[in-house]
């Protein structure tokens, strides 16, 4: 009984997890999946923030080269990193 009950609670968590990003996706013009597991949100207005693999939005530092999934390189622009928290804590109360 125990087993099934902590497997519910982790099935949640996951699922929960995936839906946080909802209003940071939506508000975003693209995201980029980096090698690291990571998520980069490029904005309208050009600048970008990142999200690590745990959901949290991070802070980098400008012009700091990333790679993405496929093996490109990218280059950070405007630390959005309020931006980001904030979009990602908005996701998470419509849960």
């Amino acid at each position: 009984m125990l087993k099934k009950l902590l497997m519910v609670v982790a099935m949640s968590t996951v699922a929960v997890s995936a839906f946080a990003g909802d209003a940071a996706r939506a508000a975003a013009q693209k995201t980029i999946e980096l090698k690291n597991g990571s998520t980069i949100y490029i904005f309208k207005d050009g600048k970008m923030s990142m999200e690590n693999k745990s959901g949290r939005a991070v802070r980098m530092k400008k012009d700091v080269v990333m790679e993405t999934k496929d093996g490109e390189k990218i280059m950070m622009h405007g630390d959005e990193v309020m931006r980001l928290d904030s979009l990602l804590k908005e996701g998470h109360q419509g849960r």
